[in-house]
């Protein structure tokens, strides 16, 4: 059977040589901390950006209706044109419905628009899949570029809640909002 006494001995050892053990410590010392410096090495590779904090103008981000910038309470800072404003193509007479030639570069294919139908939808009619998110103008996801110039002599907005002013006089559109006003070249997926 076992020997009580060595069992005992053996259980004394074992604690006196356990406790010799931690009363002199591990003598292991922390690192320095390189946390903040992984973070600033890390942001360096990010390009900046011009976007607000946190309501950056990433696909979907955002939300609804939010003004950034100066000016007065309630307003855009590069308010939009007067001419977006209360546009309905549900409006538009079935005999004043006006069609136009749109080529879409990406695609390779050119098509006839209505004034009354946005581009996305008629992409869309066309089978391609195209990029968008909020279906309102209130993010970046369908964004697409007038190869022409300046978007204002070739579409009219229903809602643009993201691009200023300047930014659709480089020709930049929301592709869910634009209505056709006149024939053009439109490179899909194409954001500032």
């Amino acid at each position: 059977m076992v020997d009580a006494l060595g069992l005992g001995l053996g259980v004394t050892m074992l604690l006196i040589v356990v406790a010799l053990h931690f009363s002199r410590g591990t003598e292991w010392t922390p690192g320095e901390d390189i946390s903040k410096e992984v973070l600033e090495r890390r942001a360096s590779t990010v390009p900046e950006t011009d976007f607000p904090e946190p309501m950056n103008r990433s696909i979907g981000g955002g939300g609804g209706a939010v003004a950034v910038g100066g000016g007065a309470e309630g307003e855009l800072a590069g308010d939009e044109e007067d001419e977006d404003e209360g546009f309905d193509p549900d409006a538009i007479a079935d005999d004043e419905v006006e069609y136009y030639e749109i080529e879409f570069v990406n695609e390779g294919e050119t098509i006839e628009v209505a004034n009354n139908e946005s581009l996305l939808d008629a992409g869309e009619d066309e089978g391609w899949d195209l990029p968008y998110a909020c279906r309102q103008g209130q993010c970046l996801s369908c964004g697409g570029k007038v190869a022409d110039g300046d978007a204002h002599e070739y579409v009219r907005h229903t809602n643009n809640e993201t691009l200023a002013a300047d930014e659709v006089e480089k020709g930049y559109v929301l592709t869910c909002t634009a209505h056709p006003t006149d024939d053009f070249s439109l490179e899909t997926n194409e954001t500032p």
